[in-house]
């Protein structure tokens, strides 16, 4: 009962700190509204000019914080005073945690299981001192500040009391943690874990003073927080390689099942990406469950990550194309349009083109060419119709919509930070005999996101007035093919996404040829051989299936630019199991079999 109601005080006390305080104040001036951000700091009131664009998510986070607040005050009332956490010392300029109070944080969490990346922290406390400091940062829900806590539980009694805990807000300044780590050095502490630092508005300017002063003189500093652009930028200019990182953004797939105690590559389709889930461990609910939660995420994780990190880091020429698009209001529509076009489409569509939806049209054609079943999905729905629906659903501006032109530059930027963000990484498409012909597949880290994604066209689908002319038996088979094609689709991309970061040291990438491809080649240059995969969303092993792995002509070219082949795959999901020279792996199990620590 006891550690339930401390969990909920500390979730609720870090998201009041990742909200704004204060009020917004309106002023017009010969004609003209101007808004401000008005808040009150030591005793003095301080007002900061907020742009249009800006003004409703900054209301929207005002009033959120005054209710979470009214709820934390009242959940507070119900700590039995035998228990009441330890008073914090005023003396503190900012939210520090130490002692009792620091032990019901954390007690919650001794149940969980443990990232693999913890590896990482764990070696960074347990090390003698190296003058550096330790950064976690990533995507909302992936697990930073529950590492955190994590190895607090882990920590000698004896090292436990040396530890503190403190949680940065809105309001707080560097000047405020500098003095409080003061505070904290006089009086023994060496293990100093700060939470959301980049809420700071001086953080990237001031960040050496964590490694030069504190990490120096023997203290461990361990900083956390969503804001990955912002951590990137301290890095580049003040810590350069006075720091260590954890990146927690990409959560491979043997963690899911392991960590959150969910199993299957379709679940992991479906929700992968957070350590958010209704498993065994960890959170009871997913940001990617439809496509609202997920437009919520990509607004909360991604877009106003960038976003921030503009207006609090702008001086220093990060977002040197993106600003006309900020000070137009245009910049959150444009980064939607692109993170919605890379899950849609799957290639390097720029962003002024109209949205056509690539899922749809594979399918189309499939569907036509069904052996046993043709459908031509054509003549039963309005794919114009069913794309317009996708559009107003995901809030994204189409061309003629914007008043700005958004050229490939901008789509450049945006995708270099969305990099940064871990949340897509690109895969080598080769081709032969054509060597020179080469490509980019571009995968997103998070697929729950797409397919959330993926779902809302269908929701789509099922309201189109003409897809219901069709009967209720033929309407499902075609929904159930179109999401079948959708998750084998994303089911290659994860084998090749976690094949490559499991591979530093080899090169894996898509091969085709004139007529069809391998998807997947490992190319070891040292050793000058190769392994060649089909990947297969099937559960039965048939001839089918690896057609090109038998093609002689295809296999001597693969031997003659990439070496010998040793090993001929299809990874499926079905039991392992061989075909003459032709292996079968079942997908869950080659994905836990692979190591990228």
């Amino acid at each position: 009962m006891a550690d339930n109601l401390y969990e909920q005080i500390t979730e609720i006390e870090r998201e009041i700190a990742r909200l704004p305080e204060g009020g917004i104040a309106k002023k017009t001036i010969k004609g003209k509204d101007y808004y401000y951000h008005r808040i009150t700091r030591d005793g003095k009131r301080v007002e900061n000019y907020v742009s249009f664009e800006d003004v409703k998510d900054l209301k929207a986070g005002i009033d959120k914080r005054k209710k979470l607040e009214k709820e934390l005050k009242e959940l507070k009332r119900l700590i039995p005073k035998d228990e009441s956490p330890t008073i914090r010392d005023q003396s503190f300029k900012t939210k520090v945690r130490t002692g009792k109070e620091l032990e019901a944080q954390i007690a919650p969490v001794r149940r969980y299981k443990k990232r693999e990346c913890i590896s990482i922290l764990r070696d960074y406390v347990s090390q003698p001192g190296q003058d550096k400091v330790l950064i976690i940062y990533g995507l909302r829900r992936t697990g930073k500040t529950t590492m955190i806590r994590q190895i607090l539980t882990e920590l000698p009694q004896a090292e436990f009391v040396k530890s503190a805990f403190i949680q940065v807000t809105s309001g707080d300044t560097l000047a405020d943690v500098d003095s409080d780590l003061r505070e904290l050095e006089k009086s023994g502490y060496r293990y100093i874990f700060i939470d959301e630092v980049t809420l700071m508005e001086d953080f990237v300017e001031g960040a050496a003073l964590f490694s030069d002063i504190y990490a120096s003189s023997g203290m461990k500093i361990i900083l956390s927080g969503t804001d990955s652009l912002g951590f990137a930028f301290s890095k580049e200019e003040q810590l350069y390689d006075r720091c260590i990182l954890l990146h927690t953004t990409f959560i491979p797939y043997r963690e899911f099942e392991r960590v959150l105690g969910v199993c299957g590559i379709d679940e992991y389709i479906r929700y992968g990406g957070t350590m958010s889930l209704g498993g065994i461990n960890y959170n009871d609910d997913t940001p990617f469950s439809d496509s609202k939660h997920t437009e919520e995420y990509i607004d909360t994780a991604i877009v106003r990550n960038i976003r921030h990190s503009l207006k609090t880091y702008q001086y220093g020429g990060h977002f040197r194309l993106l600003l006309d698009l900020y000070e137009r209001g245009e910049l959150t529509n444009v980064i939607n349009r692109v993170v919605e076009n890379i899950n849609h489409s799957f290639t390097k569509e720029v962003i002024e083109r109209t949205f056509k939806s690539h899922d749809i049209a594979v399918t189309a054609a499939n569907l036509l060419r069904d052996r046993e079943d043709p459908v031509n999905i054509k003549e039963h729905m309005d794919i114009d119709s069913v794309t317009a629906g996708i559009m107003k659903m995901l809030d994204i501006l189409n061309k003629e919509d914007q008043s700005i032109d958004v050229d490939a530059d901008h789509m450049t930027q945006i995708r270099e930070y969305l990099t940064m963000l871990d949340l897509i990484m690109e895969i080598d498409m080769e081709s032969l005999p054509e060597v020179n012909r080469k490509g980019k597949v571009t995968v997103i880290t998070q697929p729950g996101m797409r397919y959330a994604q993926a779902e809302a066209i269908t929701t789509n689908m099922l309201l189109d007035s003409e897809f219901q002319e069709l009967s209720v038996k033929e309407r499902q088979r075609i929904l159930d093919r179109l999401l079948s094609e959708i998750r084998g689709r994303m089911m290659e991309d994860i084998v090749l996404l976690e094949t490559k970061l499991a591979y530093p040291k080899k090169k894996v990438f898509k091969l085709q040829f004139a007529i069809g491809e391998f998807d997947m080649v490992v190319f070891d240059p040292k050793e000058l051989n190769c392994e060649i995969y089909e990947v297969k969303y099937s559960r039965e092993a048939v001839e089918e299936q690896y057609r090109h792995l038998d093609d002689e002509e295809k296999c001597a070219m693969t031997t003659h630019r990439y070496g010998d082949i040793k090993g001929k795959y299809v990874i499926y999901r079905g039991a392992v199991t061989s075909c003459g020279d032709i292996q079968y792996l079942n997908v869950e199990e080659y994905l836990k079999s692979l190591s990228q620590l």
